[in-house]
């Protein structure tokens, strides 16, 4: 077996765990994106991880274990940084559309060579703060991995939600610090997330803005 195909095998096994059947043009832009950040990682300081191997868990599994709370066809994913968890979103929604904000103007360039690489016509990415962004309000769902605080991402991003909408930040152990100073959630919920082969502590932190 080739080295890709090791890694498209991890992948689509990890997938299936999750409940997941991509089609297989879905499996090239993942693993085309992971070749990619692993090709221009150093030079863009985009990830500490240099194992393919290791980037599917991490990145790729690790991004699309919020897929299953996504809803509505706007999303905006805040400090995306190499274009995670928003590119592996977007290749397996191509229904949504997805924003990716970053402040590194050199990620940013990174994230667009993604796009136009792999052709994804469903996403855009800009480089900004967020709390500078002046763009279009009305996401559906706003997404933040390894972000800021809790009480922070509510104060940067509510005022971008839909009607409706919920804010979806990833974070690792239960943040019980993070989660007593948001005072002002509505219908919070907390998921418990797993990687497919990896004892990692994840949660999805899920809730309206008050």
């Amino acid at each position: 077996m080739t080295a890709e195909s090791i890694i498209r095998g991890r992948l689509v096994a990890g997938l299936g765990a999750m409940g997941m059947v991509p089609v297989s043009e879905q499996i090239d832009s993942l693993v085309g994106f992971l070749a990619l950040m692993q090709r221009w990682g150093k030079a863009y300081n985009l990830t500490a991880i240099r194992e393919m191997a290791e980037g599917v868990d991490l990145h790729l599994l690790d991004s699309l274990t919020v897929s299953p709370f996504l809803a509505g066809s706007r999303m905006l994913d805040v400090g995306t940084g190499a274009g995670l968890p928003g590119i592996p979103l977007a290749i397996l929604h191509p229904e949504r559309q997805f924003v990716l904000l970053d402040s590194s103007a050199k990620k940013i360039r990174f994230v667009r060579h993604v796009i136009m690489e792999l052709g994804l016509v469903n996403v855009e990415a800009i480089a900004v703060r967020v709390e500078d962004y002046r763009g279009e309000t009305g996401f559906d769902r706003v997404l933040a991995r390894a972000f800021a605080s809790l009480a922070e991402i509510r104060s940067m991003v509510g005022h971008l939600l839909a009607p409706g909408g919920r804010i979806l930040a990833l974070k690792g152990r239960y943040p019980q610090d993070e989660l007593d100073a948001l005072t002002d959630a509505v219908d919070l919920r907390v998921h418990p997330l797993a990687i497919p082969g990896l004892g990692v502590d994840r949660h999805l932190i899920d809730f309206e803005v008050g």
